[in-house]
């Protein structure tokens, strides 16, 4: 993924998440192990600073989110730029029930030196987990579903989560979900928009027009094909990204009186179609 040289204009980091930052540094020896949770559209542009600041001294899983959303060679990438040895990965459709249950035997086998000293001295010992990662991954999602019910308020926009809360699964886990945290300042503007396009920054900080442009010009190379088959257009060679927004405009009847080009309103379809998955399987890093 290439760095930009240039701060990012992109920043979205309301008090709440400071907050946040400082419970986790507190409640960090009371948990065995970090669940990191990571969308897998833009895995590495996800690992927030901060957070991985925090787990460097803690045995990690790596928890790819929403993975029915990618190609199967994406996800091989990321688990080899992920996987060490204090850290597992794994690949999972949260939505799906019961998807989530092998995080128990992965947590167990992660953990298998302290479980086996508590066993030795006749302990039944419970890990607990932490639960982080970025604005609108799935965190609360993951933990409903290990929990086979509802146990966190859910949501598709960034921000739901408010406060730590502790849950017990029936397998014993113990986790601590936590609210979804950004850093201060994106020295990278790549990560930023991708940041923006998955809705880990929320829309009403961003001006949508340009990020569905930067969206479109950024993917317009490798997923050509998606977006002509989504939108049944045609993009000629070295079109320019207007021309290809204003095509997308017409053919989804984004017109106002006059014909005007309801700008707007294509900004919002496109971003929801592809957060929503139905532009197809699309990966940003």
């Amino acid at each position: 993924m290439e760095v930009s040289k240039t701060k990012s204009s992109i920043n979205w980091f309301p008090g709440h998440m400071t907050k946040a930052i400082r419970q986790m540094e507190k409640e960090l020896s009371n948990v065995d192990l970090i669940l990191y949770c990571l969308d897998a559209r833009a895995p590495l542009s996800c690992l927030n600073p901060k957070l991985t600041e925090i787990a460097k001294n803690k045995k990690i899983i790596y928890v790819i989110t929403k993975s029915d959303l990618v190609n199967s060679s994406d996800l091989k990438f990321v688990e080899k730029k992920l996987m060490s040895e204090n850290s597992l990965v794994v690949m999972l459709n949260a939505t799906q029930s019961n998807s989530a249950k092998m995080i128990f035997s992965v947590a167990k086998n992660l953990m298998k030196e302290k479980l086996k000293l508590k066993s030795d001295k006749g302990i039944n010992y419970s890990l607990k987990a932490m639960v982080v990662g970025v604005p609108n991954v799935g965190k609360s999602t993951l933990i409903n579903n290990l929990c086979s019910s509802a146990k966190t308020i859910t949501g598709n926009k960034p921000g739901v989560t408010k406060g730590k809360q502790w849950v017990v699964t029936k397998e014993g886990l113990i986790l601590l979900d936590t609210p979804g945290t950004l850093w201060p300042s994106f020295q990278d503007d790549k990560v930023a928009r991708n940041l923006a396009y998955i809705g880990s920054i929320k829309d009403e900080v961003l001006d949508l027009n340009d990020i569905a442009f930067s969206f479109i010009k950024d993917i317009s190379v490798k997923y050509k094909s998606l977006i002509e088959g989504r939108y049944n257009i045609k993009i000629e060679e070295d079109e320019d990204t207007l021309t290809t927004f204003e095509k997308i405009c017409i053919s989804r009847g984004a017109i106002l009186k006059k014909d005007e080009l309801d700008y707007d309103r294509c900004a919002k379809l496109i971003l929801d179609d592809f957060r929503k998955g139905r532009l197809g399987k699309i990966f940003l890093d």
